[in-house]
């Protein structure tokens, strides 16, 4: 698309435009200070969270942190792909390059959720029952291809719903080890600059399982 085609972009819708106001008015003031301070000082979180892009997985809201603490990268299903320096396009990879490299951040999470509709559609699609999925111009099944070796994990799972819950916490340990084939990323973990840690969050209740990776299971804290 060029020039030409920028007509087609709108403006924000009106309910956004109203919130923004409201929260300009009503809420910025008492955060004036700290946000002077992140646009003069920059940014320096300690932690990287890696997320699903769900509307309903509240990131900051979890953690108590103001904007600015964590340096978060969002995407379906919280999914690191395995390390490709194929020359291609890849936002993942490069945002964690960049938390390591050039924000020096000490932790690097990522955070499953219940009732993941990429997982869903993972399971769909390895089932056979999403064909729309495996079509080569479907982005979103090129995406979930990375979560077919977890899959082949919990198959023999008969219940749909336990292989569901099954599957969202197996996403997020795929993506533990795809993080480890990243040769920073494994050489920040072995000379202790940096930690993985892995998370998987119950939505309708906001309880927290933590991935221990000695028993390769997730507990509550």
């Amino acid at each position: 698309m060029d020039g030409s085609e920028m007509h087609r972009v709108k403006s924000l819708p009106d309910y956004l435009l109203t919130r923004y106001k409201d929260w300009k008015e009503t809420r910025f003031p008492e955060n004036r200070n700290w946000f002077r301070h992140l646009a003069t000082d920059g940014q320096h979180p300690k932690a990287m969270i890696i997320a699903c892009c769900d509307s309903r997985v509240a990131v900051n809201s979890v953690f108590g942190q103001r904007m600015g603490e964590l340096f978060v990268h969002r995407n379906i299903a919280n999914l690191v792909p395995p390390y490709t320096p194929d020359g291609q396009h890849h936002g993942t990879a490069a945002a964690v390059e960049f938390a390591i490299r050039n924000l020096n951040v000490q932790h690097i999470i990522v955070m499953g959720h219940s009732n993941c509709g990429g997982v869903r559609g993972c399971i769909e699609m390895c089932t056979g029952n999403a064909p729309e999925l495996e079509e080569q111009s479907s982005f979103i099944g090129r995406w979930l291809d990375t979560l077919r070796v977890g899959h082949d994990r919990v198959a023999d799972i008969a219940d749909l719903a336990v292989r569901q819950t099954a599957l969202e916490k197996e996403g997020v340990q795929v993506s533990l080890e795809n993080l480890l084939s990243y040769p920073f990323v494994a050489e920040a973990v072995d000379s202790n600059t940096i930690t993985l840690h892995g998370l998987w969050t119950d939505i309708a209740e906001m309880d927290l399982e933590t991935f221990d990776g000695t028993i390769r299971h997730f507990v509550r804290p």
